[in-house]
């Protein structure tokens, strides 16, 4: 415990580089024996998380190679156009964009492919790329949340509460859409002072031809279909019983193999500092774990409804929303799913057993935006800034994301209550 909340206070402070303290941090628990390599890089449960790491790299290659079409560049043309050069209509097109596709895909994928446009559509308008980045990333959870491959933490509650595409497509989907309607509509008050564009440069993409800025037709069409086949297994992959993380690496595979691309040239947008930072931060939480600390203290938090089950929804959905913001909601719902199966199998009203699954859903998801490390595609995104000369901050990324968790949990809530105990 002490190893982590040092290493979580270095990241938080930025007092070194956050890939430095969460690999430093590693190497601790596994030189004092906290964990041995066999519960480090093997298990399932307290090992680092390879479908999320191969997962990243798969979508980073295909991302490397779709960029040498031009597509970035002509969406990003696309959409300043659409919003008659307007950095708030821009920021909202993107916002819309990041979470529809999020629900579609997943969040890491779609900040993958939509961080990218972002930096080259506030280049063109000459405005900050980091409160637009922000705003997406922030979006992608939210969206995320709508289905079940939305997000990683709902494949995991899905399969342990055995709940269908369909039944998160139900449940979760008209929370999403009033918690997304009000996210947009404080857009402008939280990122307040960062909308003035560069007149020159708003007249200059207006009069540019999107249609000039692809620059491998052919290329882009073989990427279109690879991609297309991806997103399908990535929504069947229950169906085909392949794992997205192999669905990833397959298509990055094929598009490698038949673009005919030089190494340098896909493997330029890969992150490594990113998959290293998840890997020493999987290693630490997943010694947490080990030692019994997480479920600890999510025990705590169950022991403490007395069998009331609105008490339960409402205590796991702030307690998700906390613990998924601090630790990341992958590991966190991984060792909370079993708890809430035993919460869910005492409560006799099957309508208020399973509000306790979609409270738990809400809370992770939700919980996501908390931190800059809530959820993958928060560090993601800032690997993609860091990179491109635009760093966020941890604490600047964490006071937008803290008030976006406070505004949809506080939807969340009554949500709860109202479907599944007062109208159920």
């Amino acid at each position: 415990m002490t190893v982590f909340v040092v290493a979580y206070v270095l990241i938080a402070t930025e007092r070194i580089p956050k890939t430095v303290a969460a690999l430093a941090g590693a190497g601790v628990v596994l030189g004092l024996g906290v964990v041995g390599s066999e519960e480090a890089f093997y298990s399932h449960d307290t090992g680092v998380d390879w479908d999320v790491i191969f997962l990243l790299l798969g979508m980073m290659v295909i991302v490397g190679v779709l960029r040498q079409t031009g597509v970035f560049e002509y969406t990003a043309i696309w959409a300043a156009k659409r919003a008659k050069g307007s950095p708030l209509r821009v920021m909202i097109l993107l916002v819309l964009i990041t979470a529809v596709a999020s629900a579609m895909l997943d969040n890491v994928t779609t900040v993958l492919l939509v961080a990218p446009v972002t930096l080259l559509v506030c280049e063109r308008l000459g405005v900050n790329p980091v409160p637009f980045l922000i705003a997406e990333v922030l979006a992608s959870n939210i969206g995320g949340a709508a289905t079940l491959v939305g997000d990683p933490p709902n494949i995991i509650i899905g399969s342990r509460a055995g709940l269908s595409f369909n039944d998160f497509l139900v449940h979760m989907a008209p929370v999403v859409v009033i918690a997304l309607i009000a996210f947009v509509l404080v857009l402008p008050w939280l990122f307040r002072g960062s909308f003035t564009a560069d007149p020159d440069r708003v007249a200059d993409v207006l009069a540019l031809n999107e249609r000039e800025a692809i620059a491998d037709a052919r290329l882009l069409i073989k990427c279109g279909v690879v991609l297309a086949a991806v997103f399908v297994a990535f929504v069947g992959h229950a169906t085909f019983h392949i794992a997205p993380s192999v669905v990833a690496l397959l298509g990055a595979g094929v598009l490698v193999t038949i673009s005919a691309l030089r190494p340098r040239q896909y493997l330029a947008t890969v992150e490594w500092e990113t998959l290293l930072f998840f890997a020493g931060l999987f290693i630490m939480v997943g010694a947490l774990v080990h030692t019994g600390v997480i479920a600890k203290l999510a025990g705590l938090a169950a022991d403490a409804t007395g069998g009331n089950a609105l008490l339960a929804v409402m205590l796991i959905l702030i307690v998700s929303a906390l613990l998924s913001g601090i630790i990341d909601n992958i590991p966190y719902v991984a060792t909370m799913s079993p708890l809430v199966a035993e919460l869910s199998a005492g409560i006799g009203d099957p309508v208020h057993a399973q509000a306790l699954w979609w409270s738990l859903a809400l809370g992770a998801d939700f919980g996501g935006n908390l931190t800059a490390v809530g959820a993958s595609a928060n560090v993601v995104v800032l690997g993609i800034a860091a990179r491109a000369g635009s760093p966020i901050s941890f604490w600047e990324f964490t006071r937008k994301g803290a008030v976006v968790t406070v505004l949809t949990i506080a939807i969340a809530a009554p949500y709860l209550w109202l479907r599944y105990f007062v109208l159920a």
